[in-house]
């Protein structure tokens, strides 16, 4: 029987570009300043490291198709580079290749690594895919922010709230996570935002505003990985363990037939359960310490917290109010910024959100770092709600 990963694999470095319109650099670039961060963190040497994997989402821009690009920016030592994407998950699926590699013991030592350049792509948004059986099925008439805005009616409509209520909650999500961006040198966004400025901003889809929609970021984020037992070996005593690591992958049931009202990600609910599962957690709301989700929009987020079993049912707008994800809440939620300040590289994304909870869990998150974290949990959703892929992570101090 399968027992799960749980502290079969350490974290052993960590690095992560600054993220923002990276004009004059180019996808190698943000490889080699995020890989460089992570190898002096790791205190190893590139030729120590066996195997690798390369998270980019829109292959057609910049990267390409293969994990060539990783192998030549990085000067690998002609070991396995391997390519994947699964929508915005990518940088968590890239996690996923490296660590499960290490806890099966196919390697000692193995490297993830996600980039994106979307700034010189020329989109206002990310850009639409327009071959493939999927696409033709759904992608056509798709939007980003048309799809969630209805997440957000079905929302209102299934729990019976006021739109008006939904709005000012979504907007304090939005405001949250820009105080907390306000505190970080490496987020795209930096800038505070006020309740009124939240309500008042152009509307994109209703109930959707300026400021409850990501923006576009270029960036890139790392992690080197190995056993905890190598790790100490290598003088490491502060270790930080994957705890459990998630995916679930929509078969379509949502799109199929009526069973789903449209108000939550069944993917979300699927990878939670087996994460904590995993993990040994049993009371998530109590014992998850921190939390990074995928914000593409504020009211992403808020249905997160109920999809994650965070709020209760129908409750996350009252813990929104009431600050409970806020920095100095019970549990901070986007204490970096999030997807709100630093935008959607896609490749990047998963593993930007480990880098946080792995610097929050080692102390060092300078001005955003919160009172002795325990367990840090990261969720990625891509696709569209109604046919999606749901990456959930958590991480924690080795033995606990």
């Amino acid at each position: 029987m399968a027992s799960g990963i749980r502290d079969r694999v350490a974290i052993l470095g960590m690095g992560c570009s600054k993220f923002g319109e990276r004009w004059n650099d180019d996808a190698e670039d943000l490889m080699v300043e995020a890989y460089e961060e992570c190898l002096a963190d790791a205190g190893i040497g590139t030729e120590q490291i066996q195997a690798a994997w390369l998270a980019t989402a829109i292959e057609d821009f910049h990267v390409g198709k293969s994990g060539v690009p990783l192998s030549v920016a990085l000067r690998l030592p002609f070991i396995p580079v391997t390519r994947v994407e699964n929508f915005c998950a990518s940088g968590s699926e890239a996690l996923r290749g490296a660590v499960y590699a290490v806890a099966s013991g196919a390697c000692d030592i193995a490297l993830a690594l996600g980039v994106e350049k979307l700034k010189d792509t020329g989109y206002g948004g990310l850009p639409q895919r327009s071959r493939g059986v999927l696409n033709s099925m759904w992608w056509a008439n798709y939007s980003a922010p048309g799809s969630f805005a209805q997440l957000a009616a079905a929302y209102s409509a299934k729990h019976g709230v006021d739109p008006g209520d939904l709005k000012r909650a979504i907007a304090q999500v939005s405001v949250k996570s820009h105080d907390n961006g306000s505190r970080n040198p490496k987020a795209h966004l930096r800038n505070k935002v006020t309740l009124d400025q939240v309500m008042q901003a152009p509307m994109v889809a209703s109930p959707l505003g300026l400021y409850d929609c990501c923006g576009v970021s270029d960036g890139s984020a790392c992690a080197i990985v190995t056993t905890p037992e190598i790790a100490r070996s290598l003088g490491k005593t502060d270790l930080v363990t994957v705890k459990a690591l998630q995916l679930a992958v929509s078969n379509g049931t949502e799109s199929g037939h009526s069973s789903w009202d449209g108000s939550h990600f069944m993917t979300a609910r699927i990878a939670a359960k087996r994460a904590y599962a995993e993990a040994g957690i049993k009371d998530p709301r109590k014992e998850i310490s921190l939390a990074e989700v995928h914000d593409c929009f504020s009211v992403t987020e808020l249905v997160t917290m109920e999809d994650l079993f965070l709020s209760p049912e129908g409750g996350a707008i009252k813990d929104v109010l009431d600050g409970f994800y806020n920095a100095d809440g019970g549990l901070p939620c986007q204490i970096d910024g999030g997807l709100k300040c630093f935008g959607h590289p896609i490749g990047a994304s998963g593993l930007r959100m480990i880098y946080e909870m792995y610097l929050q869990l080692l102390g060092r998150a300078g001005p955003r770092q919160t009172k002795d974290p325990r367990f840090g949990l990261t969720h990625n959703l891509g696709g569209a709600p109604h046919q999606n892929v749901c990456s959930v992570a958590i991480i924690g101090r080795y033995g606990e």
